[in-house]
């Protein structure tokens, strides 16, 4: 029976699979594997051919194949139609990406048992995306656990849940779990109920038979009510600005070369320039660029990776230079809006007369609406009377929705409350540029996190890691457990943060800025899917075009 535990990385796997020339992949893993290897690690496992599970392949009767695909009935259907009949090669060495259910294991062991050298199942069902961010991939899980209309929320849920026992296994980690407590929803609390329960089936026993105990890391799930603000804003760190304002798919970019040749560049780990601005502001990579120009010029050759100094400064062409703008005043407005004071620290007694620079200027619908829902989420709701009057100022009215599905994410969009804004921490001393005053809620969380500060009341936990955890690492001898690879690399604990309404890349950044300047502590950030969006309730999403790549 399967009962192989992934903890180690892909390519450990890929390594031990030598003299097997086929690797057949479904629409996941394809994805997967992309984000951890290229094809020439394959090629050098003598791996020479790469095919999709879903398409017709011709048979190839005297070579062994993996197939490396998730756990579901068209992937098992799949390999059974590659061997019920007229077997299309010699031996199959399957693996799955999570738990095979048994019926589906019990079908293939009858259908085509006698050919299947291998079969593992690798904790895997997860996409990481960046080194300290990874998303579920899942399209669908936005709309089933927010839509009203939605059937299918449990299962969802259980999903998710797997899908980040997935993640802590893979970090070897077996993690206390909070969550944030809601008056609105409970999707946090059963997640984490979920998430602990299938941690614990999971740790029962370890590799060696004992029960695991538990490790230096923390689980936190939250829903986007806790911070609706900054997956409206604009960012404008480089990464954030590239992916809104240059049409980057699937993390490729696009160019020219100085011959006219169409190229491509990904935007990944592997290219040491792109990670190097990514979390910059804007403002200093625009700045960098020259002199980064001059200094390969002198020296007459490119820095390691995918993209080149000219193509990054052909990207900086790209996007509008906020010098330029027509008019700055809006934009701090909004930034006035989001922190609730202006750039002198003063606070902001009328948020609408703050918001009618904006919509007065000539900025596009969905920049209206981002500044519609920052008002209102600064006066914590307005009424339907004054809600329907900036619908009708604005002429949004077929985007009505756009505004009013934010309270299925438990946030008060139509509500007589009085003017109150979010608790932030004062930051006034790190504030460089008045365009980005803005920081996300979620820093304030990680820092507290790290130094073991969140209320209880509000994060309750549904069990606790080691009594020690601080972020400063220190475990006692009687908790301390055997030192695996991935703790040899990394000094301290580590904090998992999951946001199930989405993260933006405001959020990503603080999560690479806190591990920098804590040091003794790795964030690590995920949400369902990377993009959501397209997804929402049924004819109107929640987002579309409302954030930087929410």
């Amino acid at each position: 029976r399967c009962n192989h535990r992934f903890s180690t990385h892909t390519q450990t796997h890929i390594s031990a699979l030598i003299h097997i020339y086929i690797l057949i992949l479904d629409a996941f893993t394809t994805k997967l594997l992309s984000s951890c290897c290229k094809m020439s690690d394959l090629m050098s496992e003598k791996i020479t051919i790469v095919e999709n599970l879903d398409k017709n392949r011709e048979p190839v009767p005297e070579m062994n194949a993996i197939y490396f695909m998730s756990p579901t009935a068209k992937c098992v259907d799949a390999l059974i139609g590659d061997f019920k009949s007229k077997p299309k090669y010699k031996a199959a060495y399957v693996y799955f990406t999570d738990y095979l259910p048994d019926d589906l294991f019990n079908n293939m062991k009858m259908y085509c048992g006698k050919y299947i050298r291998v079969c593992k199942e690798l904790n895997m069902s997860f996409m990481p995306q960046e080194a300290q961010v990874f998303t579920c991939d899942n399209p669908g899980a936005f709309w089933s656990i927010y839509s009203p209309k939605s059937q299918d929320k449990k299962k969802t849920l259980e999903k998710l849940a797997d899908q980040l026992v997935s993640v802590c296994a893979t970090l070897d980690e077996y993690p206390g779990v909070r969550y944030k407590k809601d008056s609105n929803l409970d999707n946090a609390k059963t997640l984490a109920e979920l998430v602990d329960n299938k941690l614990a089936r999971y740790y029962e026993l370890d590799d060696s038979g004992k029960k695991k105990e538990k490790t230096q890391a923390q689980v936190l799930i939250l829903e986007r009510d806790f911070d609706p603000i900054s997956p409206i804003l604009h960012e404008l760190t480089y990464q954030a600005m590239a992916y809104d304002l240059v049409d980057i798919q699937n993390d490729t970019y696009n160019y020219k070369s100085k011959d006219g040749a169409e190229k491509q560049a990904l935007l990944n780990e592997d290219d040491m320039l792109w990670v190097k601005l990514r979390h910059r502001h804007i403002a200093e990579v625009s700045a960098e660029i020259p002199k980064l120009v001059k200094e390969i010029s002198a020296s007459k050759k490119q820095p390691d990776g995918k993209i080149t100094i000219s193509n990054l400064a052909q990207m900086m062409k790209k996007m509008p230079s906020f010098r330029r703008q027509k008019d700055q005043k809006s934009f701090v407005s909004v930034q006035d809006l989001a922190v609730g004071s202006d750039v002198e620290g003063v606070k902001v007694k009328d948020p609408m007369r703050t918001l009618l620079p904006v919509l007065l200027h000539q900025y596009s619908t969905y920049d209206k609406i981002r500044a519609v829902l920052l008002y209102i989420f600064s006066v914590s709701g307005t009424t339907d009377e004054n809600l329907s009057k900036l619908i009708q100022h604005v002429k949004i009215e077929d985007e009505r929705d756009f505004i009013l599905n934010w309270k299925e994410l438990g946030v008060p969009i139509i509500t007589p409350t009085s003017c109150s804004f979010l608790f932030l921490r004062d930051r006034s001393q790190e504030e460089k540029y008045n365009l980005s005053r803005w920081t996300p809620v979620i820093k304030d969380v990680i820092e507290d996190a790290v130094e073991n500060k969140l209320d209880i009341k509000e994060w309750p936990h549904q069990s606790e890691s080691p009594a020690v955890w601080n972020g400063s690492g220190a475990v006692s001898a009687r908790q301390k457990h055997k030192a695996s690879a991935q703790d040899e690399r990394r000094s301290g604990s580590r904090l998992i943060i999951f946001i199930l309404g989405g993260i933006s890349f405001s959020e990503m950044r603080c999560a690479y800025e806190v591990t920098q300047s804590v040091k003794s502590c790795e964030v690590i950030i995920g949400e369902p899917r990377y993009k959501i969006a397209d997804d929402g309730l049924p004819n109107k999403p929640f987002y579309k075009n409302v954030s930087n790549r929410q």
